[in-house]
C-alpha cells in the first residue's frame, strides 16, 4: 500500500517533523516504529483511527495487544492527547508544535497578530542591578516551563506572556469527569479565555525562582510593578460595554452567560445573585413603604399624639444639669407624632413579613444558583480538585499540603478576635461618650436653637461621627484579619479566602452595628432617674429617651448612615478610579504630544503596544476587588433585616442603591479597572452561610426592637389591663387614652442632686413655684422603685420576645422545607444524565466484547 517505515525516531518515539502513521509500541512503552504513509492515502483514515486507538486503550488492551488494523494517521496533538490519558508524558513544555500553538485561542493585539495570556510590567533597572538580576530569572522560568515572552520598551518594559498548549490539554485531561473519559474521548476541544488566564495566573503566582521567590515576593520588592491580564477587544467586549456598563440600561435584564464568558463563574454568580437579591428587595420595598405611608395617616390621629400635643399643663423634668429649664410635654408635639407614625402596629407585622422574607429570598436564590450552575455544568464542580490539578500542573513533582490543626494557634487568633471585638465595642462606648458630652455641651450654648434641640442634634452629629468611625475602622479590619489569617495559616486559597470573610464580616458587624445596639436596647434604660442619674466620670449624666419613645433616635441613626453610605461611598466608589484612571492617560500622554511639537518622525508602532498600554493606565484590581462588592452588599442586607423595625424605609433605600450599584460595579469592571483574573465556582461560597446567619439575627434583633425599643408592648399592657376600656363599660372611647399620663412618673424638686442647678421658670408658665416634674418611667413617688405596672410591662416584653421570635422561627423553617432548594427540573437534569451515561458504558462494553 505504499507504506514505508520511519528510521529516524527520536526517544519518546514521536516524529515531530511529520505527520504520524501507526505506533506499533513495545511491551510496557508507547515508543515502538513510527511508520509515514504516503500523501495521498492518509488522510481517509484519520477519524476514525483516533476513535479507535482511544476505545482500545480504554478496553484495558495491554500495550503490546494494541495492532493497528488499518494505517492510521495521527497528528502529533492528537498522539499527545491519546497519551496524557494514560498520564504518560513525553513532549517537553518547550517544545510546542506550531500548528497547537496557531489554533489556540487567547487575547490578540491587532488583526492577525500575536496572541498573549498575561502582561507583566516592571521599571527600567540599571543592568546588572539585583532587581534586573531576579527580574531574569523569573523569566527564565517561565521560559523553562514552555511560555512564550515577548518584550516591548516603553516609560516602562512590558512583558507580554503565552502559556504552551499542552498546559491546557493536561487541565482539560485531569478534570474530566473518570467516568465519561472512555465515552468522550474527543474532549480534545479549545479552552475558553477565562479558563486560560487563570491557569496561566496560577502559574505566574506559583513560579519560584531560585532564590525561593514567588511573583508576589517580587512585586513586594518592586521587580515588576503589576501582573494583569488583557481587556479583549471583540463583539463580546464591545456588548457588554454598550448592553449592560451603561447607565441607561439600568432597569434591563443583566447578560449573564456573557459575563460567564468574560469574568469568569464567580464574577457572573456575584451579578446574578446581586440581580435576585435586588428583584426580590422590591417586594421588600413596596411593603416597608406601604407600612410607613399607613403611618403618616395616622400623623395626626394618634391617640398617644393628640395627648402629647394637648399636655400643656404637664411640667416635665430638666433634660441637662445647668442651663436646662422645666418644659411642657406639648413642646414635642411634632417630635411624638413622627415617633407614633414608625412605631405602630404596622411595624410588627412588617418584622414578622422581613422574617419570612429573608427565609424566602435565601430559599430562592438557592434554587436560582442551582438552575445557574447546572446549565453551565458546574454543580458538582470540587475547587479542592481544580487546585490540586493545577498544582500539578505547575510542578509534577507537587506534594499536596497535608490537614493539619493546631489549637494552639486557634487559641491565639481566638482571643486576637476577642480583643479586636472589645476595641470596637470601645469605639461604640467612646460615641457614647461624645453623645454625652456634645448634649451638655449644646444645652449650654448660646444660641437657642442648638439648647433646644441639644438631643436631637447630638444624635445626628454622633450620627456623622459613627459613619466617619465605619469607613476609618473598615481599613483597619482588613489589615487585622489578613494578619490572623497569615497567624492561622490556612491550607488553600479557598480556605484562606473563606477564614478571612468570616474575620472581616464579623469586625464590621461589630464597627456597623455596635452603636445602633446600644441606641436600641440601652438608651434610656440604664440612666437612672432624676435625683439618681448614673454619670460618666461621676459628671455628664447618662442620655435619656424622648417621652415619645427611643424608636426615633434609632431611626435617625440608620437613616443617616444608610443615606450616607449610599449616597458619598458610592460617588467615591466611581469617582476614585475615574479620577485616578484620567490622571494616568494624562501622564502618558505628555511625551507624545512633546515629539510632536518638535516635529520628530514617530517608528511604526508596535500593534501590541497600544492594547498594553491601555489596559496599565486602567485601575489595579486584587484578589479584593470582589470581596468588596459581596462585603458591602453582605452589611447593607443586615442594615435591610435587622433593624427594619425601625426604619421601614431600609429595603426601599437598598432597592434603590442596587439599581444603580449593578451598573456602577460593571462599569468599573469593563472601563476604569484591569481584566479581573477569572475564578471558576458553583455558589458565593461561605457569603451564603453569613446571610443564613443574618436572617437569623434578624428575628433576635427585631423581636428585641418591638420588645424593647418600641411602645407597642407597654401600650398593649396598658390598654388590657389599666384603661378605661378595662375599669368601665365605655364603647366610645380609645382605649389608649391615658396611656401618656400613665407612662410618666413624678420626682419632688427637693430631691434634685447637687449636681444640678435649678433654672429659671421661662416665660409663659402659671406659677412659678414648681415642685414636682415627670419623667418617663413606671417609679413610685415616695421612695422612687419600681411599680407593679413596670414588672406587668417587663413580663409581657419577655413573653413576647420569646413568642415572636419562636413563631418566626418555625415560619422560616416551615418555609425552608416548603421550598426545595434544588429544582426538579435540576434533578431531572442529573438523573438523565446519570442513565445516558449508565446505557453509553453498557454499549461500550458489548462492542469491547464483540470485537
Amino acid at each position: 500500500m505504499g507504506w514505508h517505515q520511519s528510521t529516524e525516531v527520536p526517544e519518546d518515539g514521536l516524529d515531530r517533523g511529520r505527520s504520524l502513521a501507526c505506533i506499533k509500541p513495545g511491551r510496557g512503552t508507547y515508543s515502538g516504529e513510527v511508520m509515514a504513509p504516503e500523501a495521498s492515502e492518509a488522510p481517509q483514515w484519520k477519524l476514525w483511527s483516533q476513535s479507535y486507538i482511544r476505545a482500545r486503550l480504554h478496553q484495558g488492551l495491554q500495550p503490546d495487544e494494541l495492532v493497528c488494523p488499518a494505517p492510521v494517521q495521527l497528528t502529533v496533538s492528537s498522539v499527545a492527547a491519546l497519551i496524557l490519558m494514560d498520564e504518560i508524558l513525553l513532549t517537553p513544555w518547550r517544545d510546542v508544535p506550531a500548528e497547537d500553538a496557531e489554533s489556540s485561542p487567547s487575547l490578540f493585539c491587532g488583526q492577525d497578530e500575536e496572541k498573549w495570556d498575561f502582561v507583566l510590567v516592571s521599571d527600567i533597572h540599571e543592568v546588572g542591578s539585583e532587581r534586573e538580576i531576579k527580574r531574569k530569572k523569573f523569566l527564565d522560568e517561565l521560559s523553562k516551563k514552555g511560555f512564550t515572552i515577548k518584550k516591548i520598551e516603553d516609560q516602562k518594559l512590558f512583558y507580554g506572556v503565552r502559556a504552551p498548549p499542552l498546559l491546557f490539554r493536561q487541565y482539560q485531561w485531569l478534570l474530566r469527569d473518570p467516568d465519561n473519559r472512555q465515552q468522550s474521548p474527543d474532549g480534545h476541544r479549545d479552552v475558553a479565555v477565562t479558563t486560560r488566564i487563570r491557569i496561566v495566573n496560577f502559574i505566574l503566582q506559583n513560579t519560584v525562582t531560585p532564590d525561593l521567590e514567588k511573583l508576589r515576593d517580587l512585586i513586594k520588592k518592586k521587580v515588576f510593578e503589576a501582573a494583569f491580564p488583557l481587556h479583549e477587544k471583540g463583539e463580546l467586549s464591545e456588548f457588554l460595554k454598550e448592553k449592560w456598563a451603561r447607565w441607561r440600561v439600568i432597569f434591563c435584564r443583566q447578560p449573564i452567560e456573557k459575563i460567564r464568558w468574560y469574568f469568569g463563574e464567580k464574577v457572573a454568580l456575584y451579578f446574578a445573585w446581586l440581580g435576585w437579591y435586588t428583584f426580590l428587595l422590591g417586594i421588600a420595598a413596596a411593603a416597608g413603604l406601604l407600612v410607613f405611608v399607613a403611618g403618616i395617616t395616622v400623623f395626626n390621629s394618634s391617640q398617644l399624639s393628640k395627648e402629647i400635643c394637648e399636655a400643656k399643663d404637664t411640667i416635665m423634668c430638666p433634660l441637662c444639669d445647668q442651663h436646662c429649664p422645666f418644659w411642657r410635654l406639648s413642646d414635642t408635639c411634632t417630635y411624638a407624632r413622627v415617633t407614633h407614625m414608625i412605631d405602630n402596629e404596622g411595624t410588627v407585622l412588617f418584622a414578622m413579613f422581613m422574617a419570612i422574607w429573608a427565609t424566602v429570598f435565601l430559599e430562592l436564590w438557592k434554587r436560582q444558583r442551582a438552575r445557574v450552575v447546572t446549565n453551565w455544568d458546574l454543580y458538582r464542580w470540587d475547587e479542592e480538585e481544580e487546585e490540586l490539578a493545577l498544582e500539578l500542573i505547575n510542578n509534577l513533582q507537587h506534594e499536596p499540603r497535608q490537614y493539619q490543626h493546631s489549637y494552639f494557634r486557634s487559641t491565639i487568633v481566638l482571643l486576637l478576635v476577642l480583643v479586636m471585638i472589645a476595641v470596637l465595642v470601645g469605639i461604640a462606648h467612646a460615641l457614647v461618650i461624645y453623645r454625652v458630652v456634645a448634649t451638655a455641651l449644646f444645652t449650654q450654648s448660646s444660641s437657642g436653637f442648638l439648647r433646644e434641640q441639644a438631643d436631637t442634634v447630638a444624635v445626628m452629629t454622633g450620627a456623622v461621627l459613627h459613619y466617619i468611625t465605619i469607613v476609618i475602622m473598615s481599613k483597619v479590619n482588613r489589615r487585622v484579619a489578613l494578619f490572623l489569617c497569615d497567624l492561622e495559616k490556612p491550607r488553600t486559597f479557598s480556605q484562606r479566602e473563606s477564614t478571612f470573610t468570616v474575620k472581616i464580616f464579623t469586625f464590621q458587624f461589630f464597627t456597623n452595628f455596635s452603636s445602633l445596639i446600644y441606641i436600641a436596647f440601652f438608651l434610656g434604660r440604664i440612666n437612672g432617674h432624676p435625683g439618681n442619674y448614673v454619670r460618666i466620670a461621676g459628671k455628664w449624666r447618662l442620655e435619656e429617651c424622648h417621652p415619645s419613645g427611643c424608636i426615633t433616635d434609632l431611626f435617625i441613626q440608620m437613616a443617616i448612615i444608610m443615606l450616607l453610605k449610599q449616597t458619598i461611598s458610592n460617588v467615591m466608589e466611581y469617582l476614585n478610579p475615574w479620577i485616578c484612571h484620567q490622571l494616568r492617560r494624562k501622564r502618558r500622554q505628555r511625551p507624545k504630544k512633546r515629539r510632536m511639537m518638535l516635529g520628530e518622525e514617530e517608528e511604526a508602532e508596535d500593534p501590541c503596544k497600544r492594547q498594553w498600554l491601555s489596559n496599565y493606565e486602567l485601575n489595579e484590581v486584587n484578589i479584593f476587588s470582589l470581596f468588596d462588592e459581596f462585603l458591602e452588599m453582605v452589611i447593607q442586607y443586615s442594615f435591610t433585616t435587622i433593624f427594619v423595625a425601625a426604619f421601614p424605609l431600609a429595603p426601599l433605600l437598598a432597592f434603590c442603591n442596587n439599581l444603580f450599584e449593578i451598573h456602577l460595579d460593571a462599569i468599573k469592571m469593563m472601563r476604569l479597572h484591569r481584566r479581573m483574573v477569572p475564578r471558576k465556582a458553583n455558589d458565593i461560597g461561605i457569603w451564603l452561610l453569613l446571610l443564613e446567619a443574618i436572617g437569623i439575627l434578624a428575628v433576635i434583633g427585631n423581636g428585641l426592637v418591638i420588645a424593647i425599643t418600641s411602645d407597642f408592648i407597654p401600650v398593649l399592657v396598658y390598654k388590657y389591663t389599666y384603661s378605661p376600656c378595662v375599669m368601665e363599660n365605655s364603647t366610645g372611647v380609645d382605649c389608649s387614652t391615658g396611656y401618656i399620663n400613665h407612662s410618666l412618673s413624678t420626682f419632688r424638686v427637693q430631691d434634685f442632686e447637687f449636681y444640678t442647678k435649678l433654672p429659671q421658670m421661662p416665660p409663659g408658665f402659671v406659677t412659678t413655684n414648681i415642685t414636682e416634674c415627670r419623667y418617663r418611667d413606671y417609679r413610685n413617688a415616695d421612695d422612687y422603685s419600681y411599680t407593679v405596672q413596670f414588672w406587668h410591662i417587663f413580663a409581657a416584653r419577655l413573653a413576647f420576645l420569646i413568642l415572636f421570635e419562636h413563631v418566626a422561627l418555625c415560619v422560616k423553617l416551615i418555609a425552608a422545607w416548603y421550598i426545595p432548594d434544588v429544582p426538579l427540573s435540576v434533578k431531572n437534569t442529573f438523573l438523565g444524565r446519570k442513565h445516558s451515561d449508565l446505557r453509553k458504558e453498557l454499549s461500550m462494553m458489548e462492542y469491547s466484547t464483540e470485537v
